[in-house]
């Protein structure tokens, strides 16, 4: 049976039904009755395949031919289906079913698709819980503290969805049952679709870094104050934010920061602002440009303050290094990318984390990308042409029956 892109749109259509928001977006926090839905959809097709069927500990879905063997080494394809609120349709949701579809043209394949839990974040506060999970890297504290919008942590949400601690142990990943992880993935950025490349290789998983950065100045009368004798944490926090963007520009094409939330206090017309935290986020795909890049972020923001008589508080909040992708997957894809488009994929990467970025340590792992239309992702208007997952299915299933 070959590759169908009409049974992938099916694929894509019904899921974008199960949704907390009708004609508003695609709306799945993961555990929902909406994600549940699509989840048992994802399921039932599997099945329908002839697929055996399991649900590890940390609330992942595990779908092998019945012919496989759980410790049998197989190639892992999936993605996720939980979405942020009022996001598209093919985010996720087009990794698990071109795995689908890969199974309905070869149900033989040595191939098990796998359905992570809790890719995005919103729900819990944090990204990521399955793979995570999976792979033995979460702690207690994530797993008991953070709450969703009921109140529930991720093991008193997750209980009915199998979620279990009593098997956490037993149930973490073990790498000699698999040759490698394949995920695809919309690209969620402009490059491919402006360059016309239906698809394309990654060579890595851009690292992250985020900081909370606190600037104390002094508040006073807006009338009364001379521009001399202010200290002005806004102005500072303003400076800063511009010279971020000088910073990115200066490490690479591909290093990214951006200030995404900024507080002000007092917050009022005329009084001079004597507190300003603000958040950065600061992506690049190789560490010593995520090294380079911190150290920069420091000494600008300690010579902006000082330079204005501020008092300045810098945290880092976060710390995922880069992951670069495995290079003989990477050489099978783009292999077989050559022989579906008659030229080797391009190679990029990927500003966005992903589940790969978690198993990428502990199984070999490599991502394929798939255009996105004007880059628009996490919104409503999210497109990818099915014509491009198609192709993605038909290059990795040709990974898959041949590498």
């Amino acid at each position: 049976m070959q590759i169908d892109p009409q049974r992938i749109r099916s694929d894509i259509a019904t899921i974008a039904r199960f949704t907390e928001t009708p004609g508003a977006g695609a709306t799945r926090p993961t555990f929902s009755d909406a994600w549940r839905q699509a989840r048992d959809y994802v399921i039932e097709q599997a099945k329908n395949i002839g697929c055996q069927i399991r649900i590890d500990a940390f609330g992942n879905v595990h779908a092998r031919p019945s012919t496989l063997s759980w410790d049998t080494r197989a190639w892992l394809c999936g993605s996720h289906i939980d979405t942020v609120p009022h996001g598209g349709d093919y985010d996720g949701v087009a990794g698990i079913v071109i795995a689908l579809e890969i199974l309905r043209a070869d149900p033989s394949a040595p191939l098990e698709l796998i359905l992570f839990a809790e890719e995005e974040g919103p729900t819990f506060g944090l990204g990521m819980m399955g793979s995570r999970g999976w792979v033995g890297e979460l702690a207690d504290d994530p797993l008991t503290n953070l709450r969703n919008k009921q109140g529930q942590n991720y093991l008193q949400a997750g209980a009915p969805h199998g979620v279990d601690p009593n098997r956490f142990a037993s149930d973490r990943i073990n790498p000699a049952h698999y040759r490698g992880l394949i995920e695809v993935h919309i690209e969620q950025g402009p490059g491919m679709w402006k360059n016309d490349q239906p698809i394309a290789v990654v060579r890595a998983i851009a690292g992250r870094r985020q900081y909370r950065c606190t600037l104390h100045g002094v508040a006073n009368h807006a009338g009364s104050t001379t521009m001399a004798d202010r200290h002005d944490a806004l102005a500072g926090a303003a400076t800063l934010i511009l010279q971020f963007e000088g910073i990115a520009r200066g490490l690479s094409p591909e290093a990214v920061m951006t200030v995404g939330r900024i507080n002000c206090k007092p917050n009022a017309v005329n009084v001079i602002p004597d507190e300003v935290e603000f958040t950065l986020d600061f992506r690049a795909p190789e560490n010593e440009l995520l090294q380079r890049g911190h150290e920069q972020i420091q000494e600008q923001i300690t010579t902006v303050a000082s330079k204005r008589g501020l008092r300045c508080e810098l945290v880092q909040t976060e710390d995922q290094p880069a992951v670069a992708m495995s290079g003989d997957i990477r050489r099978e894809l783009t292999r077989a990318s050559a022989k579906h488009l008659g030229h080797p994929a391009p190679i990029t990467v990927s500003g966005a984390l992903h589940d790969s970025a978690i198993i990428a340590p502990h199984v070999p792992t490599a991502m394929l990308f798939v255009a996105s239309k004007d880059g628009i992702s996490h919104n409503p208007a999210e497109f990818s042409r099915v014509e491009d997952i198609a192709l993605a299915a038909r290059i990795v299933s040709d990974v898959v029956r041949t590498a």
